[in-house]
């Protein structure tokens, strides 16, 4: 058997992959990374309590643990991107850069250099020692969020919950007693927990009111705390007092104005294609037949991808620029690219 790092978070999908890889009878050394510590205004930062979620697993299961601070390269590939990304008038997602730069990244390499041959994470995924492939459990899929890993490192990966549906992951975590069995699952910005992300950007970046517009009419509905904490197709939070639905069709980051219709048929809302940029595909796949999804939990939908140009079968509605489309061959992720 081999000698496993595996990423733990204090959460009990890490928990149950400690437990299984011990089972199958790996050595297994458990890692708690410690990515972001900051206190924010009103919200405290878990990271303490994680640690010491992870640490109590690691004990009962008699695993060595460690903890890997990498909290400055966190703040520089991860925090930054993502204020700068906001600051463009895009809408990143920081777990995608974090799987991509820290977690399969600097922790395999950390891992890797204190002797570890295979490295595992609780996510929901999948592989076949190659290619990186979909969870069992299709609600709980997370390949949309792996998808930037390099193809060098799956060959060296395991995912001990990926075959697992998670109603039994929490069932075997209460069978074999493991303290965590009914944590409840963190939300929020991936790194300062209950965060909610207008919240945290506030601490960040400077913002002025600005105007909510009509788009047809140009009349101003009302007004807003800064264009940055809107997306394309939002619809909630607008706090407008029309009594009727508007969307967030479009962004003036440059006159600070949000562009809003009823119209659901907006031109601005629906594409049938879109620019690809940053692309990543991993191994050799038929590109003209594909299947996307735009968004974490979203359907499967039929696409083609022609250079950096994604074509959809349908039309598709609030693809916003700075989110991640994620391709499938099959079963197969072979990658995606963000939404130019």
């Amino acid at each position: 058997m081999s000698k496993v790092f595996l990423g733990m978070s204090g959460g009990v999908d890490s928990a149950v992959s400690a437990y299984l890889l011990r089972e199958a009878g790996h050595e297994v050394v458990g890692a708690y990374m410690k990515n972001w510590s900051k206190n924010l205004p009103g919200m405290k930062c878990p990271w303490a309590e994680d640690l010491a979620d992870a640490k109590r697993t690691a004990v009962k299961l008699g695993l060595d643990f460690r903890v890997f601070d990498f909290e400055n390269e966190y703040k520089q590939k991860v925090v930054d991107y993502m204020i700068a990304e906001y600051k463009k008038g895009n809408t990143p997602n920081p777990d995608i850069m974090c799987n991509q730069e820290i977690k399969f990244k600097l922790f395999a390499e950390t891992a890797f250099e204190q002797g570890a041959e295979l490295i595992a994470t609780g996510h929901y995924a999948c592989t076949d020692g190659k290619n990186l492939l979909r969870a069992v459990d299709d609600n709980k899929d997370q390949t949309y969020f792996l998808y930037r890993i390099s193809a060098d490192v799956i060959p060296k990966i395991l995912f001990p919950v990926g075959e697992m549906k998670k109603p039994d992951v929490k069932a075997l975590a209460e069978k074999v007693g493991l303290s965590v069995a009914r944590k409840p699952e963190s939300m929020g910005v991936c790194f300062v927990g209950e965060a909610n992300i207008k919240d945290f950007l506030g601490e960040f970046v400077e913002t002025k009111p600005g105007e909510i517009r009509e788009i047809e009419t140009e009349k101003v509905l009302g007004y807003h705390d800064g264009a940055i904490f809107y997306t394309l197709g939002q619809r909630h939070g607008l706090g407008l007092k029309t009594g009727l639905p508007y969307y967030v069709v479009k962004k003036d980051m440059g006159k600070n104005i949000v562009y809003v219709s009823q119209n659901l048929n907006s031109l601005s809302l629906w594409k049938k294609e879109i620019e690809l940029k940053d692309i990543i595909i991993r191994g050799e796949h038929n590109l003209t037949k594909l299947q996307a999804r735009i968004r974490h939990r979203a359907p499967l939908i039929s696409a083609k991808l022609e250079g950096n140009k994604l074509i959809f079968a349908d039309e598709q509605k609030s693809l916003t620029p700075g989110q991640s489309v994620v391709l499938y061959d099959g079963d197969i992720c072979i990658g995606g690219g963000i939404i130019a």
